[in-house]
């Protein structure tokens, strides 16, 4: 019997928000049957507009009112009294979390409805060729649907690693509750649907669009970046033989998680990178890159501009990205607030210590030319069009304190410390306490710094307001790169591809290189085994891809996150009123990450509406 003959109430919120015009846009705000909806290109149109619209705003989302996957890392610190102001996960870092906590973003509730409505469009969409809709168009739009489907069941494993999992499945308007509660479905079950689903439809979908209004809908390249990262994740440590869950079992006595290391999953994650940097180079997708007037790599215009450019300007290294994005609150919070900004969303100083020297070395090592304390006594001048710095290139002034001073591009690009020169201002960031960019309110910069990654040296607040418009990026090529020099390491140590992957990033970044073999001035040394390329390789990425959404899920896949998101968090101290009580490295924030933290728990409320559920490990009502 056909499924949904009876009148289906459509809701769609008022943010579809995937473009400012075209297709994206459509709304339907009406009660229709479906009949009426699938006759009616707009009203069809719509339907997929709200399938897609699930889809979250990275950076915004990402920070306070959805996952919050970048503040449960080690890259952002938002002032802690925001939790006042309905920060949902300050509290959690802090280790106050619970399985009857309130989450904003509601994955287990929001994406089941999503991929039920995209299975509902599947199943009726139709050509409507005197409205422009014809069959091509319509494999197209269910292909999308399919890769959403695919998207949000990972989304889902991704965050609580044993979900319900019933693809294909639509239930019917008279389905029994007995047939809704299902039980969770092994990790590995569902990656593996996911995957072959995945490269099925990239093999349907066209790589890129010509038509400018279907910028943001799925593509074939959008399908392998997912998939490139999910596997990567699954072939890592916290669910690849982790022996912490080898009782971990669902209603079924079934395990969720293989018990035994299966090596087999590198080589498939190094697989799928690749074939996702082939696919996405073969398509006109490469490095972002911009250059000085000698045709010299300029890395402070490259990656700042990679961050503020969109792919119809140039920017090829865009893979997936949401086109119409609410950054605005973004930059308003790390806007100082001597320049109409809220000023409180800062980096960690842990981040601030990660970032390279001027000379590729990290800052602990030997020979890195890293100084502490002091001030220096020479301006920092480079050879670069940045328009972030003074004019002139002038990276740092005489008179800047030698923690901020000789180091590399990224670090400039990200970070906004004491003395730093604010170019929407044309003016150096103070934030001595009293100063005007710290009045030590719940606005304050909490340890010394502000966030500067994402931001536009073009944006203000004060006195006027004006807004400069960026993409908002999910999946990058220069993370591909990472991904795949990563898997390479585990699967196949000692295979050349590592290094140059991994010196792709670097080059851009105006760093110097790695070999294995001889040194010059144009390389470091690294030993040639996996731990030493291991090493290196993640201290890449925490530079390169921080304050993007990643930095959480490689802390978590590589069972780091207890070690490093437990205990004392430092800082400047932004108590002090002059030199010598501000720059003093000052705990600031103690957090506590416990076993269980590793996924998301399942809400209370879902658990006691069906019994086959089982809770996320380690996870009780009493923590």
């Amino acid at each position: 019997m056909k499924l949904y003959k009876h009148i289906f109430i459509i809701l769609l919120g008022s943010q579809l928000g995937l473009s400012c015009t075209g297709f994206l846009d459509k709304e339907l705000d009406s009660e229709l049957t479906l009949s009426m909806v699938f006759e009616d290109k707009a009203r069809m149109e719509g339907w997929l507009a709200n399938v897609y619209s699930a889809i979250s705003h990275p950076t915004w989302d990402y920070l306070r009112s959805g996952e919050g996957w970048d503040v449960m890392g080690d890259e952002f610190t938002p002032s802690e009294r925001w939790r006042n102001y309905g920060w949902q996960m300050i509290p959690r870092i802090l280790g106050e979390w619970t399985p009857v906590s309130d989450w904003y973003a509601n994955y287990w509730g929001k994406f089941p409805q999503h991929i039920r409505t995209a299975y509902i469009f599947m199943e009726n969409v139709k050509p409507l060729p005197d409205q422009g809709i014809s069959a091509r168009e319509v494999e197209y739009m269910k292909a999308e649907c399919r890769f959403l489907v695919a998207y949000y069941y990972y989304l889902l494993v991704n965050t609580y690693g044993a979900i319900p999992f019933q693809p294909n499945y639509i239930a019917s308007t008279n389905a029994a509750v007995a047939e809704l509660a299902t039980g969770q479905m092994p990790y590995d079950e569902v990656i593996d649907w996911i995957d072959k689903e995945l490269v099925a439809i990239s093999k349907i979908l066209p790589a890129h669009y010509t038509e400018a209004n279907k910028y943001g809908r799925a593509t074939s390249i959008m399908c392998l970046a997912v998939r490139a990262r999910m596997l990567l994740f699954a072939a890592s440590d916290l669910v690849n033989g982790n022996s912490d869950y080898a009782g971990y079992v669902n209603n079924e006595g079934k395990p969720i998680f293989n018990a035994v290391k299966d090596p087999t999953k590198w080589t498939r994650a190094a697989t799928a990178c690749k074939e996702l940097i082939d696919a996405a180079e073969a398509a006109g997708h490469e490095l972002y890159i911009e250059r000085n007037t000698d045709r010299s790599i300029d890395p402070f215009m490259s990656f700042q501009n990679l961050f503020l450019t969109e792919y119809t300007k140039g920017n090829r290294e865009i893979l997936f990205a949401r086109p119409s994005e609410p950054n605005r609150d973004y930059e308003k919070h790390a806007t100082p607030s001597g320049s109409g900004g809220n000023g409180g969303l800062g980096v960690t100083q842990r981040l601030v210590d990660a970032f390279f020297m001027r000379n590729g070395l990290p800052k602990e090592e030997t020979g890195s030319k890293y100084v502490e304390t002091g001030f220096s006594i020479q301006d920092d001048i480079r050879n670069t069009r940045w328009n972030g710095c003074k004019e002139g290139g002038v990276i740092t002034e005489i008179g800047t304190y030698n923690m901020y001073c000789n180091r590399e591009p990224r670090f400039y690009i990200t970070v906004y410390y004491n003395g730093a020169y604010y170019p929407n201002a044309k003016r150096k960031l103070e934030f001595f306490l009293g100063q005007q960019d710290n009045a030590g309110t719940h606005d304050a910069p909490q340890n010394g710094y502000l966030a500067r990654k994402k931001t536009s040296p073009f944006t203000t607040f004060s006195p006027t307001e004006s807004y400069v418009y960026r993409p908002e990026i999910l999946y990058r090529l220069g993370e591909a790169y990472l991904n795949y020099a990563e898997a390479l390491n585990e699967s196949n140590p000692g295979n050349s591809e590592i290094l140059l992957y991994l010196n792709k990033i670097r080059e851009r970044a105006g760093v110097r290189q790695y070999t294995t073999g001889a040194t010059d001035d144009d390389f470091i040394h690294v030993d040639n085994n996996q731990d030493a390329i291991r090493k290196v390789i993640r201290a890449e990425r925490y530079v390169e891809l921080c304050c993007e959404g990643t930095r959480y899920d490689d802390l978590r896949r590589w069972k780091k996150a207890e070690e490093l998101l437990t205990g004392p968090f430092d800082g400047m101290n932004y108590q002090g009123t002059n030199a010598s009580t501000f720059y003093q490295r000052t705990i600031y924030q103690t957090r506590q990450y416990k076993k269980q933290f590793y996924w998301f728990p399942i809400n209370q409320g879902q658990m006691d509406k069906n019994s086959n559920l089982v809770q996320t490990p380690y996870w009780t009502t009493a923590n």
